[in-house]
């Protein structure tokens, strides 16, 4: 029996994960047969989550004039990349985004706003808001307001928020290279704060930075001892303007292969195939879902187009799999107008 198979069965006869040690031979063993790897993350994903995928939808609350240095951010201060910059969204605005992310089969809702945190009782009081509407219309509100304290993550939850998210982008070993201006513990301290206050939490990476694949493990093993219950994976789509918008592109097969090892380091978790899936996977796109994802971000993000909701449905109908949520559709095949909320998890 091969490594892989052999971890594969010891994941899913005793609900084992793998140590990172593992983790980097497997993925050395699938450099020479990458099919085996995804083949057996598929096996993984069904054994754990069934047959179903998530979606999920984000609006770009707030955007642009964010005091952080991150090198990948068309948002920061920083540079200038000609990203949108205007203050938070109304509360109405945002629901109704999100009424048109329900319509487009997403389960999850994500209000994002740029910057290190929000700071006036104004924006806090507009978000509460948005996030009691997002639940009225039967969605999963989500929130990724920047670092929140222990007292932050139980007004959240207070105020009816399901999941906190943000993103550890990196490895600790790697993250001086991507930000100088705030700590890496501040964003582990932030979501062990959202744990503590009895929030869902969504935190996952941006691979191809310049990391190597051992810094993408650590990361993974950093998330599992974390105990997230959400890890989404963003390939970086570089933007002119900041310091990696020259940096090379990883192979679509490297990315699928680093997936396929997020799923062996993380069973039980869901894993979503969010930014940059498109240009960088291209044609290789509903391979992700193969190398053991379960979620997708679909419509838009928060600075670059996405694409058609309706192509990840049919993506995921054509793989003998099925949405959470369906698409409201009519006779004629135009999206309908009317949704009825469903109950909360």
């Amino acid at each position: 029996m091969n490594l892989t198979d052999e971890l594969k069965n010891k994941i899913i006869t005793k609900a084992a994960s793998i140590t990172p040690a593992e983790a980097l031979e497997l993925f050395i063993e699938a450099s020479g047969n990458p099919w085996a790897i995804l083949a057996a993350a598929s096996e993984i994903r069904e054994h754990f989550k069934g047959r179903k995928i998530i979606l999920c939808s984000i609006t770009n609350a707030k955007s642009g004039k964010c005091s952080e240095d991150c090198k990948f951010c068309a948002q920061s201060s920083h540079y200038r990349t000609g990203a949108p910059s205007y203050p938070l969204k109304t509360a109405k605005q945002i629901v109704e985004e999100a009424r048109e992310a329900a319509r487009n089969g997403a389960e999850f809702f994500g209000i994002v706003t740029s910057g290190r945190k929000l700071k006036t009782k104004k924006e806090w009081v507009e978000i509460f808001k948005a996030i009691e509407g997002v639940r009225g219309i039967g969605l999963s509100p989500c929130a990724s307001p920047g670092i929140i304290d222990s007292e932050k993550a139980k007004e959240f939850k207070s105020a009816g928020l399901f999941r906190y998210h943000h993103n550890l982008e990196t490895a600790r070993g790697f993250f001086k290279n991507i930000c100088t201006t705030h700590d890496y513990e501040e964003d582990v301290a932030s979501v062990r704060a959202a744990k503590a206050a009895g929030l869902s939490v969504c935190a996952g990476a941006l691979i191809g930075m310049g990391e190597s694949i051992s810094h993408r493990i650590e990361l993974a093993e950093t998330l599992r001892k974390l105990n997230v219950d959400s890890v989404p994976l963003n390939i970086l789509n570089p933007v002119k303007g900041t310091p990696l918008s020259h940096i090379k592109a990883l192979p679509p097969m490297e990315i699928l292969m680093t997936l396929a090892i997020f799923r062996f380091m993380l069973p039980d978790k869901d894993i979503k195939l969010c930014g940059g899936k498109e240009k960088n996977l291209r044609q290789l796109l509903p391979l992700g879902i193969v190398a053991g994802a379960n979620s997708l971000m679909t419509g838009n993000y928060l600075t670059t187009a996405g694409r058609s909701s309706s192509l990840d449905h049919e993506m995921i109908l054509d793989l003998g799999l099925s949405p959470t949520r369906l698409r409201q559709m009519c006779k004629c095949g135009i999206p309908q107008r009317k949704l009825r909320p469903r109950r909360q998890p």
